[in-house]
């Protein structure tokens, strides 16, 4: 199955009876499998706000273990998400919070495994839509309209040029891009969004440039 991207719906066929509390949640689950880079150990779900009201009755949870498995909104599988991630050997736990956030569809992922772990937020804004709006403490705003690549690096001066450059050899333009750092001189985040889809050969060489700690595509 061929998609423009992981956000968006493929056809009218969701999985669920909310749109924002089912199919979004699923593309949350999903996109935060995707950016983890394989299937999670274990998964801890904080929700918040209707997600945290509602979510066992508009299926909220079993979406998010879908999208963590790597299904789909339109797929079947996702009804029986609890059972195949027992099967895999995949923990999971619901954390209804209290807090208050800035979107009342909001979810935050925290996955990993023996080698390392993950933390991401992202909001679920109607019709299966979603953004993701932090990464392992970085902020961002991933609107989902365009592909992806979020570039983690040391903050050392050249970084953000050396992958620049790297993009425009592939011919590859740069429509929206923001950088963020914990502190000067320390971890740093690059979300670039891009016109066209970044292959692998391309992947390949900015994971190999100066400073690059990890690089991640959300595009299909």
């Amino acid at each position: 199955m061929k998609f423009k991207s992981v956000f968006d719906i493929i056809g009218p066929v969701m999985i669920g009876p909310s749109s924002s509390h089912t199919a979004g949640a699923a593309r949350i689950g999903r996109v935060a499998r995707d950016l983890f880079g394989r299937q999670p150990a274990w998964a801890k779900i904080h929700l918040y706000g209707s997600f945290a009201e509602t979510y066992k009755g508009h299926s909220t949870d079993v979406a998010i273990v879908g999208g963590l498995l790597d299904y789909d909104t339109f797929d079947e599988r996702i009804k029986t998400a609890f059972e195949e991630a027992e099967k895999l050997g995949m923990s999971y736990e619901f954390i209804p919070e209290t807090g208050n956030v800035d979107h009342p569809n909001t979810a935050r992922i925290v996955i990993g495994d023996e080698k390392s772990e993950m933390s991401m937020m992202g909001i679920s804004i109607g019709g299966g839509k979603i953004e993701i709006t932090e990464l392992n403490g970085f902020p961002l705003r991933l609107s989902g309209n365009h592909p992806a690549i979020l570039v983690v690096h040391d903050d050392r001066s050249g970084c953000i040029a050396n992958v620049a450059n790297c993009l425009y050899k592939y011919d590859i333009n740069i429509g929206h891009m923001e950088v963020s750092r914990k502190e000067r001189g320390d971890m740093a985040l690059m979300v670039i969004e891009v016109d066209q889809t970044v292959d692998v050969e391309v992947m390949g060489e900015l994971r190999e440039l100066p400073n690059i700690t990890q690089v991640t595509r959300i595009a299909d």
